[in-house]
């Protein structure tokens, strides 16, 4: 098994046996070295230990079979050339030598055996910490992809807000519009009403020339005709400032009908503002946590 860093503050290894990956997320990168730096030299223990009991099995084993290879030949020379007494002096080193051999072996064995059993303690308890670990990651990654689908959703509903203060900023813009049209529609007005009174001033010395002056009954006639003309150009004038009074008043209604939904549109735009400070200092809360 490998340990490999695959960010700053998380690392992970392979078990090919157990065919698992494990992984482990810490608060900082110091306490992530030095988790890689002990579990390199528990990996070369592990090792060393290995090789030092295959090479203790491999030299028991030589030893036995140079043991049951010399005894055939002891046997046979000590048959032939002495005593049994000389054959138990030649036979006792060489078992003595092979019990020493084999106790060692013992130890080594009852040594990497609770070795063994101490790694599978503590590979027991990295998996365990593991596995709460991955919990936890998992949790923090449905919590995270939850955030990021509220998330989605606010800045969905921003954009729709934005769009729909643009319109509300081109409808503001059609009622400055038409502020212009009413105050150039007032003007206009005020110029006709001068006009009127002119008319009518000038209508009065008309009557004031007729009742003065009868003998003119032919400019009166004529000022008869050019005051019928007034009159008719004065009943135009004032359905134009019927017809002018009542756009005014129905661009008043619009006025004021827009600036109540207006009004309520930012009521509710405050109210969204609201949230999504809420929702950001909740997921500035969440990163710090993190």
């Amino acid at each position: 098994m490998t340990f490999t860093k695959t960010s700053q503050k998380f690392g992970q290894w392979a078990d090919s046996r157990a065919n698992t990956v494990f992984g482990l997320g810490f608060s900082s990168e110091q306490q992530l070295t030095k988790f890689a730096e002990k579990f390199q030299e528990v990996k070369e223990a592990a090792r060393l230990a290995r090789d030092k009991s295959q090479e203790k099995i491999e030299t028991s084993s030589n030893h036995s079979q140079e043991s049951g290879c010399e005894t055939p030949s002891s046997t046979q020379a000590s048959s032939v050339n002495g005593t049994d007494d000389e054959k138990a002096s030649h036979a006792s080193p060489a078992d003595t030598h092979l019990k020493s051999e084999n106790d060692k072996l013992k130890i080594a064995l009852t040594q990497s055996a609770a070795n063994v059993k101490k790694w599978e303690i503590e590979l027991q308890t990295l998996r365990e910490s593991n596995a709460r670990l991955t919990t936890a990651l998992q949790e923090s990654v449905a919590s995270v992809e939850q955030w990021k689908k509220q998330f989605s959703i606010c800045r969905d509903e921003n954009d729709r807000l934005r769009s729909k203060i643009e319109q509300l900023e081109e409808q503001c813009s059609e009622i400055n519009r038409e502020k212009e049209k009413n105050t150039q529609l007032k003007s206009r007005i005020e110029e006709l009403e001068s006009e009127l009174r002119e008319k009518e001033m000038e209508l009065k010395d008309l009557r004031k020339q007729s009742e003065i002056i009868p003998q003119l009954m032919s400019e009166c006639e004529y000022v008869s005709e050019k005051l019928e003309a007034a009159e008719r150009d004065n009943q135009n004038l004032e359905d134009k400032v019927r017809s002018l009074k009542t756009d005014i008043e129905e661009s008043k209604y619009r006025q004021r009908h827009l600036k109540g939904e207006l009004k309520s549109f930012l009521e509710v735009l405050d109210g969204k503002i609201d949230d999504l400070h809420d929702f950001r200092r909740g997921l500035s809360k969440l990163g710090t946590d993190n």
